[in-house]
């Protein structure tokens, strides 16, 4: 068979498929098209699946779903950095076991990276956006950084995980080949994309992004598992003995992949799925709030928490719903596959978004206002699938700063701030002397690279190797 007999009944295939759904405008350009376009024509729409996505335009396209109805919404129980009276013994235990997951190589490292850096003025993956207020490393360098500290440290292989999208896929790989995997082994280390959907215009016709393209958008942070189980990654843990995912996104340069005591209460207290917390800025903070809902954790945006509850208090007057999502979780291999391997369950959302469509005379358009449907799943969701779940409150300071804005609040100049600020609580509590301005600000640039600490607790024990800290120096302490 020719290769133009082939494109050929490729084309007579996917119009059997396209016509009874009322879809076959997706071809109105294609006597235009060469063989090559006509190829990544085909290649996007023999990547749908039809099952599914039948359902859902009725359901959540050309209709919106019911409105969440949560019924019977509480404060999640949650555990604190440091033991409650009562948890000491816990806590000894927990960190123990933490330990002990590490050392076994029962822990892998699982960075959720398909965006771009384009909204922080940088025209690449987010994962390469330098980071450090020192020493210019990147996020994905900052990362790879800690995996090799924690494998050290415990005197094991740590593998790591990284999901890309088809937009940085390329690149990013490109970018780990030129360094080498960062002192990492290549076959420790497995980027995959994940899976993208059809975008559609409000009556359910999926819209054009070009006369050769449908336009595409990634299924959300939740397909993140499925692309673990779709690329072949489940299964290679599986036959590393890996048992526990640390799970986190390729924004947050505080995160710690391999944190022992979470990894330690989550073992001892049977989870199968958990979450880190902090404190809520203010009531009304626009982050997931992790609350009780039907004897199950979960996650409720702040669009979907009734007002009246964001600002009720507890009996002492502390804010009774105050657990902010940070993104950052634990999830088990056995629990992913159940879940996720052996049939999907997570939910779909809708999602308005802009998105720039070509019109039925080939004109390129780009609204102001949403056009677009968009179908996304969250990873969160899949908290009240968990047979157990333990959620850990730990310090914003010490653990978050997302950079998700070009300026201002959770933008790359308050990422560097963050690191900087961490470093010099812990060099204060080391008992090293911090050099700061009269307004109490750090009056220095200082990184503490993981090589040499990655706690507090850690950079104590390396206190004599930190150099006398002068106003207005620039120090990378590794």
């Amino acid at each position: 068979m020719t290769n133009d007999n082939n494109i050929q009944t490729r084309h007579r295939n996917a119009l059997d498929q396209l016509a009874p759904r009322g879809q076959e405008h997706v071809f109105r350009w294609w006597d235009d098209l060469g063989d090559v376009d006509r190829i990544r024509l085909l290649n996007d729409l023999e990547s749908i699946n039809w099952t599914v996505l039948d359902e859902l335009i009725t359901t959540h396209v050309v209709a919106r779903p019911d409105s969440d109805h949560t019924t019977d919404i509480r404060p999640a129980p949650v555990h604190r950095q440091t033991p409650d009276a009562g948890q000491e013994q816990l806590y000894d235990r927990a960190l123990k076991r933490g330990r002990s997951l590490i050392s076994q190589g029962k822990v892998a490292a699982f960075t959720v990276a398909g965006g771009q850096g384009t909204r922080l003025g940088f025209d690449g993956p987010k994962g390469m956006v330098e980071v450090s207020p020192v020493g210019e490393r990147t996020l994905f360098q900052l990362f790879a950084d800690m995996i090799v500290a924690a494998g050290r440290r415990h005197d094991v292989t740590l593998p790591w995980y990284v999901m890309t999208s088809p937009a940085n896929h390329d690149e990013t790989l490109n970018y780990f080949s030129s360094q080498a995997f960062f002192g990492l082994r290549e076959q420790d280390v497995r980027l995959f994309p994940q899976a993208m959907l059809p975008v559609f215009d409000r009556s359910g016709r999926i819209l054009m992004a070009d006369k050769h393209l449908i336009a595409l958008a990634p299924d959300g942070h939740g397909g993140s598992l499925k692309a673990l189980v779709a690329s072949g990654a489940l299964s290679d843990m599986q036959q590393r003995g890996v048992e526990v995912i640390s799970y986190f996104q390729v924004d947050n340069p505080l995160v710690k992949p391999f944190d022992p005591l979470f990894l330690g209460l989550h073992a001892e207290t049977g989870s199968e799925m958990s979450a880190k917390v902090t404190p809520k800025a203010h009531d009304l903070e626009r982050v997931g709030n992790v609350c009780m809902s039907n004897d199950r954790v979960r996650v409720i945006e702040y669009s979907d928490l009734p007002e009246e509850l964001a600002h009720s208090t507890n009996t002492d007057g502390s804010r009774k719903f105050d657990a902010a999502n940070l993104a950052i979780h634990l999830l088990n291999v056995a629990f992913v596959d159940r879940v996720i391997g052996q049939a999907f369950q997570l939910p779909y959302h809708r999602a308005e978004k802009v998105a720039t469509y070509v019109d039925d005379t080939g004109d390129k358009h780009t609204p102001e206002k949403p056009n677009a449907v968009k179908l996304e799943t969250f990873v969160f969701d899949a908290l009240p699938l968990a047979d157990k779940t333990l959620i850990l409150e730990v310090d914003r300071a010490e653990e978050f700063a997302p950079i998700k804005n070009a300026t201002g609040d959770d933008s790359l100049a308050s990422a560097k701030d963050a690191q900087v600020a961490r470093a010099c609580r812990w060099l204060e509590d080391s008992g090293v002397h911090v050099p700061r301005t009269k307004d109490g600000q750090p009056d220095l640039s200082v990184v503490i690279a993981p090589s040499l600490a990655m706690d507090a607790n850690e950079l104590r024990a390396a206190s004599d190797h930190i150099p006398d800290l002068r106003s207005g120096g620039w120090y990378l302490l590794e």
